[in-house]
């Protein structure tokens, strides 16, 4: 295991500078961290986007990240919902908002005298389907975990190694990616889904994913989570709850990864 990080600090050490797209999820935390051991504070900094799209305790615990690995951070607000391709939510959604992302970094990295621009793609991204990764490439943005060939077993292991906090965080992509393609995303909708993902979360929920269906809300929890939804009272409690952000109907389904690329594939 030690040669697969010897192999990624050999590949940040050849950036000799880099700008961090920074989600503060594993695989971009632990580049982060990587590319600070390796080159230096003045050497390494971090960017992350803040939008309707990004749940506010995402972006606190991105922020908390950064102080701890004592790491320059820069929050900017990306208006990926401002453009109708985005909101219109096509299957290649991400691509919009990964080139509104990468559009800002570039004039970051300049600034800063930055020569590489990387992102938290792992080697495993590259057998899914990411419209985001075309918006990389146009712009020219480096994947070090996919140069040095990490998957995302991987990343987790060799973080926990490495006493990387977030080695285990579930993966938490943006609010956006709750909604079925082609269903419009608005700013009241995606609060809907971060009120019902923050209200289960609070109630001790790890693994969460409100789906907005319109009228009806889809509530996916963990495998070894769902069983708790046997206690009646505690499923009556986050039913109601669910109802009182506006949805006519809840269900309750246990979370698989991919569920709407699985969708899309199968049409």
């Amino acid at each position: 295991m030690n040669e697969k990080l010897d192999r990624l600090k050999g590949v940040v050490k050849s950036y000799r500078s880099v700008l961090v797209a920074f989600s503060g999820g594993v695989d971009s935390a632990f580049v982060l961290k990587v590319a600070r051991d390796v080159l230096g504070r003045s050497q390494a900094k971090a960017v992350t986007a803040e939008s309707a799209s990004v749940p506010a305790r995402e972006l606190e615990a991105a922020q908390d990240l950064a102080r701890r690995m004592d790491v320059e951070h820069l929050i900017v607000r990306t208006r990926e919902l401002e453009n109708p391709g985005y909101t219109s939510n096509p299957a290649h959604r991400c691509y919009f908002c990964k080139t509104e992302l990468y559009d800002q970094l570039a004039p970051i990295a300049r600034r800063w005298n930055l020569e590489i621009i990387a992102n938290g793609t792992n080697a495993d991204d590259l057998h899914d389907f990411r419209p985001g990764l075309t918006a990389a490439d146009e712009h020219g943005i480096k994947s070090p975990l996919v140069e040095a060939g990490l998957s995302k077993s991987d990343v987790r292991n060799l973080s926990r190694e490495i006493g990387l906090s977030v080695w285990d965080k579930p993966a938490s992509p943006c609010l956006s990616s709750r909604f079925p393609y082609g269903h419009e995303i608005t700013p009241a909708k995606l609060k809907q889904v971060e009120a019902g993902e923050n209200f289960l979360k609070d109630a001790g929920f790890n693994v969460v994913r409100l789906r907005h269906l319109g009228p009806k809300a889809r509530v996916e929890l963990g495998r070894e989570e769902f069983v708790r939804l046997m206690d009646v009272p505690l499923r009556i409690q986050v039913t109601e709850f669910i109802r009182s952000l506006g949805f006519k109907t809840v269900v309750f389904e246990p979370y698989q990864s991919g569920n709407l690329n699985q969708e899309l594939t199968a049409k």
